[in-house]
């Protein structure tokens, strides 16, 4: 039995049909994600952690210096900074140098408490604040030096110093809200999580102790 043939019309419509796919799966090609631009922003999320790691390892040393040279601030400051070393983590950074820095401050502050001791009646200088061996008097001035010299910046009334700190905290969150609108969804979410927590401790340095 043959077959009907085919009319114009027929195989008009088949053409038509047949190019409306091709143009819809170039269109469905040209749409996917472009490697190169993802790549590019996740280059950008990489270097506004690291910045931020950078910029909240900076903000810890302050912490440091400030508690060298008011050691009665030590136990209002530390919680703060230590969460401030925490945010260093999570933006991949190491903490390393920040917590060597605190162990400078403390040596310091012990050292500057342990001067204050006076001699006992018979005149004897307590052992706390008498001549060690030159191997640990040599290691506890090593310690520090790099607290003493950070110290020397901080302002010399404690408010002062305060409030420093509490400049930096909110210039610093200010930076990193502006900053969380040019990155992807997961470090835009950590970038405002820190920036918060920044806003938080400005308050607590300057409201916080009233």
């Amino acid at each position: 039995m043959p077959f009907p043939p085919f009319s114009r019309a027929s195989v008009r419509r088949r053409s038509l049909l047949a190019s409306a796919a091709g143009v819809a799966l170039l269109a469905g090609c040209s749409s996917a994600p472009d490697p190169a631009a993802r790549s590019s922003a996740l280059s950008a999320a990489d270097r506004a952690r690291a910045r931020a790691a950078r910029d909240s390892a900076a903000l810890a040393e302050r912490y440091t210096e400030v508690i060298a040279a008011h050691p009665g601030l030590a136990e209002r400051l530390r919680p703060l900074r230590a969460e401030v070393l925490r945010h260093v983590k999570a933006f991949g950074g190491a903490s390393g140098a920040s917590e060597s820095a605190s162990a400078s401050a403390s040596a310091s502050s012990s050292a500057s408490a342990s001067a204050s001791v006076t001699p006992s009646a018979s005149g004897a200088v307590p052992s706390s604040a008498s001549g060690s061996p030159s191997g640990a008097a040599s290691g506890s001035a090593s310690a520090s030096a790099s607290a003493s010299a950070g110290a020397s910046s901080v302002p010399e009334d404690p408010k002062a110093a305060l409030k420093g700190l509490a400049t930096a905290e909110r210039n610093l969150a200010d930076r990193r809200a502006e900053a969380l609108l040019d990155l992807p969804g997961e470090p835009a979410r950590l970038m405002a999580s820190v920036a918060a927590a920044g806003a938080v401790h400005a308050y607590l340095l300057t409201e916080g102790g009233k």
